[in-house]
C-alpha cells in the first residue's frame, strides 16, 4: 500500500473543506423546510427544528400543483436530453468519421454558436415562436435546448470520433457493412459509456435552466420546476420556511436522478479517461 504524502493529504483536506462548502446550502435549505415560521423568527436558520413542521411543503405543493410541473420538467428534460444525444452523434458521425469538407470550420463554428449568450437568442427566437404559433408551448423550449445542448454534444463528440481507428472502419466497410450499420454496430457501443454522460449532463442541465423556460412558457399549466418557484415567490409573498420548502422540492428530483445514474456516470467518464 503506497503512504500517502503531505501533498496527498492536503488535496483530501481541500476536496472535503469543497465538499462541506457545497454542502452547506443544501443543508440550509433542509433545517429551515421543515421549521414553522415562528421557530425560524425565534430560533433562526442555523438552529435544529424542535418539531417537523410540513405546512410550508402542502403548502407549495398545492399552490403551484407541483405534479404537473414536476411533470413538465421530466418531459422537456428528458425529451431534450435524449433528442441532443441523437443529433451530436449524427453530427459527430459525419464530421469525425465521414470527414466532411470544411470539418475544421463546421466545428470551429458549433463552438462559436454554443459560446452565445442565452440573452442574445431571446428576442429572435421569441417572434420566430410567436410566427409558427409555438410561443408559450413546451416544443418551442426543447427545439432551443436541443440546438443548444446538441451544439455542445457534437463539439465533445467530434473530437472523440476524429481519433477513432480507420482500421476497424475499413474492416467493417470490407465485411459489407452499411454507413448505417456501422454507426449502430461499431461506433454506438464503444460510444456509449459517453453518450451515458452526455445523457445525464444534457437532463440536468435542462431541468436546471430557468431564463428561456421563464420567457417562453408564461400560462400556468406549461411552466417548469424553476419557473413556479420564482414566479410564486414574486407573484405572493411566501414566508422563508415555505420558500426554502419550494427549494427543497426543486432540487429533490435532480438530486435523486443523480443519484440513482452516478454509477453510469463514473463509469463514462472513467471509461472515457482510459481511451
Amino acid at each position: 500500500m503506497t503512504r500517502k504524502t503531505p501533498g496527498d493529504w492536503l488535496i483530501l483536506v481541500v476536496a472535503i473543506l469543497i465538499g462541506l462548502l457545497i454542502a452547506v446550502p443544501f443543508l440550509l435549505i433542509l433545517l429551515n423546510s421543515f421549521k414553522s415560521p415562528s421557530e425560524y423568527n425565534t430560533s433562526g436558520p442555523l438552529s435544529l427544528p424542535k418539531e417537523l413542521y410540513f405546512d410550508g411543503l402542502t403548502s407549495f405543493w398545492q399552490r403551484v400543483n407541483f405534479p404537473q410541473k414536476l411533470w413538465n420538467s421530466f418531459f422537456i428534460s428528458g425529451t431534450v436530453a435524449v433528442l441532443a444525444v441523437v443529433i451530436s452523434l449524427l453530427n459527430a458521425f459525419a464530421l469525425g468519421i465521414g470527414r466532411v469538407k470544411g470539418r475544421t470550420w463546421i466545428v470551429l463554428l458549433i463552438l462559436l454558436a454554443n459560446m452565445l449568450p442565452q440573452e442574445v437568442l431571446l428576442y429572435p427566437l421569441y417572434f420566430m415562436f410567436k410566427l409558427v404559433g409555438l410561443y408559450d408551448n413546451q416544443w418551442a423550449v426543447i427545439i432551443i435546448f436541443v440546438v443548444i445542448q446538441s451544439a455542445f454534444g457534437t463539439y465533445l463528440l467530434a473530437s472523440v470520433l476524429g481519433t477513432f481507428p480507420r482500421e476497424i472502419l475499413e474492416a467493417a466497410s470490407i465485411d459489407g457493412a452499411s454507413r448505417f450499420t456501422i454507426l449502430w454496430r461499431v461506433v454506438f457501443p464503444i460510444t456509449r459509456p459517453t453518450l451515458s454522460v452526455l445523457l445525464i449532463f444534457f437532463f440536468i442541465w435542462t431541468w436546471n435552466e430557468f431564463l428561456i423556460p421563464l420567457t417562453f412558457l408564461v400560462s400556468n399549466a406549461t411552466q417548469t420546476v424553476p419557473v413556479a418557484i420564482s414566479v410564486l415567490q414574486g407573484d405572493r409573498m411566501m414566508d422563508v420556511t415555505t420558500t426554502s420548502a419550494s427549494a427543497l422540492l426543486g432540487l429533490l428530483p435532480t438530486l435523486i436522478f443523480f443519484l440513482i445514474f452516478q454509477r453510469t456516470l463514473t463509469r463514462g467518464i472513467t471509461a472515457g479517461a482510459v481511451k
